[in-house]
């Protein structure tokens, strides 16, 4: 049991940045808010073959498969603690999902869909061979084998890929309009690109780089000033950065810091 989590090697790191095993007890409560983030992702349940996804712990449940791809999220979910206890990820880079999968990444922004719909049937069995291995690195393995069989099918444009850089560099300072200069395309078209291939369009990944930037400067452990943190992190003051937290987070910067467990993007509910 415990939690191994990988970079793969090039060239599939390109386009992940990370493959993970996790293999520990349920926490001792039973719902976790899931802040969202801009980049896909996919989660393979080897200890349900199912996957359950609420608005609100309080809200309807929404079951889906084991195994689910999902896009960039503008907005948190809430997840149940007790089916996440035997589980494996990949996290993609922006953009990455689109040339292992060849599917428009804005059709999935804000959803969970099956992995088979976009990956075909066989996927079933490469879940079935998880499950019959006992060793976290051999699965970890399994999957990475399993990615790299699909690499080359279409390539990430290289002016999404060179905005989507710009972006994460530093969010808090970037301007669309200074980015698209850059990349030597038109607003529109690049719009159409980015949101094709990474799922969102460039402000709103943009706005979303800048709220984890947030997220990681309030989880430091050092003092800080609200206000200090909002200027740093490129929002017009205070009340900017609250409006655009309960936007993303569902919640105020102080409710996320009283409630945060030991996982940013993981807010323990009860």
């Amino acid at each position: 049991m415990g939690f191994l989590r990988i970079t793969p090697p090039p060239p599939l790191a390109a386009l992940v940045e990370a493959i993970w095993d996790w293999d520990l007890p349920a926490p001792g409560h039973s719902f976790d808010r899931i802040l969202p983030l801009p980049t896909a992702s996919l989660i393979i349940n080897l200890a349900e073959d199912e996957t359950r996804l609420y608005a609100s712990e309080d809200g309807p449940c929404a079951r889906l498969p084991g195994s689910v791809i999902s896009g960039p999220f503008t907005r948190s979910f809430v997840i149940d603690t007790a089916e996440q206890v035997r589980v494996m990820g990949v996290n993609f880079r922006p953009g990455g999902a689109w040339p292992l999968f060849g599917t428009d990444l804005d059709a999935l922004a804000d959803r969970d869909i099956p992995l088979d719909a976009v990956a075909g049937p066989k996927v079933v069995a490469l879940r079935e061979r998880l499950l019959h291995e006992t060793s976290p690195a051999t699965r970890v393995a399994l999957v990475q084998s399993w990615l790299e069989s699909r690499l080359g099918r279409v390539q990430l444009d290289s002016a999404v890929q060179a905005a989507a850089g710009m972006l994460d560099l530093d969010p808090a300072l970037a301007r669309i309009g200074d980015i698209v200069r850059a990349t030597g395309l038109s607003s529109q078209r690049l719009g159409l690109l980015f949101r094709r291939q990474v799922g969102l369009t460039p402000k709103r990944y943009a706005r979303l780089r800048r709220f984890h930037g947030v997220i990681d400067a309030i989880g430091t452990g050092q003092a800080f000033e609200w206000a200090t943190v909002a200027i740093d992190g490129g929002y017009a003051d205070q009340s900017h950065l609250v409006h655009e937290f309960r936007h993303f987070a569902g919640m105020t910067p102080g409710e996320y810091l009283r409630r945060r467990g030991p996982h940013s993007r993981h807010v323990p509910l009860d």
